[in-house]
């Protein structure tokens, strides 16, 4: 695929607001033939620019009514131990967001999960295998702003 243009951006603004758009919506949307937007949707999925698509879902709605920001700091800094950290934290499904960061902590977890007790259990089983040297969580007490679209 050759460089990203204005009308690329402009399926993607709208692909990311409404996913569940048919392809013929999408194209009026944008201005484009259905058949150049199922174009312009498969170069960009061949790109890896669009990776499938996910429905948006209302966690309180299903109890998961507690979400943790978990901030890690380690003094192991291997290859080896930072493949087995990541493998151990992906299997960690309450864990929706897992980022390495820099300043004073190594890595951030955004972690949702039905309350305090579920919480203590996913606490209990991220250090269960790995030696962490400091685990700082940070409840939130409201979510402003969930799952924004990227600034296209």
């Amino acid at each position: 695929m050759g460089k990203i243009d204005h009308i690329d951006l402009k399926l993607l603004r709208e692909w990311q607001l409404d996913a569940s758009l048919s392809q013929r919506d999408l194209a009026e949307k944008v201005g484009l033939s259905q058949n150049a937007c199922w174009r312009r949707l498969k170069a960009l999925t061949e790109a890896g620019v669009l990776q499938g698509s996910r429905a948006r879902i209302a966690r309180e709605k299903l109890g998961l009514t507690l979400v943790v920001f978990v901030m890690l700091r380690t003094r192991h800094h291997s290859a080896e131990w930072l493949q087995a950290f990541r493998r151990h934290v992906l299997t960690i499904p309450e864990v929706v967001d897992f980022h390495r960061i820099g300043g004073d902590y190594d890595y951030q977890l955004k972690v949702v999960t039905q309350d305090m007790t579920s919480y203590d259990k996913v606490y209990q089983r991220l250090i269960e295998k790995v030696e962490l040297d400091s685990v700082t969580s940070y409840f939130a007490m409201e979510a402003i702003a969930e799952g924004r679209p990227l600034p296209l």
